[in-house]
């Protein structure tokens, strides 16, 4: 447990630390299962992260040219 005292604030904050979480290899590799689920939203919003980009590109080329 680890006590801190702040000041002008009446009391104390306890913060305590388990150590009984997941890994860091443990949470990467539920996060690609999780990113798995959602591969239709990434290609998505990929795609559209493109022809946005395209279109900027298309327009700055019409004002300058």
């Amino acid at each position: 447990m680890i006590e801190q005292s702040i000041e002008n604030f009446e009391g104390t904050k306890n913060i305590i630390v388990d150590g009984g979480g997941s890994s860091d290899v443990e949470a990467g590799i539920e996060f690609i299962y999780h990113m798995r689920e959602h591969l239709a939203d990434i290609a998505v919003a990929t795609l559209y992260g493109l022809v946005v980009y395209a279109l900027v590109l298309y327009i700055n080329k019409k004002i300058k040219g």
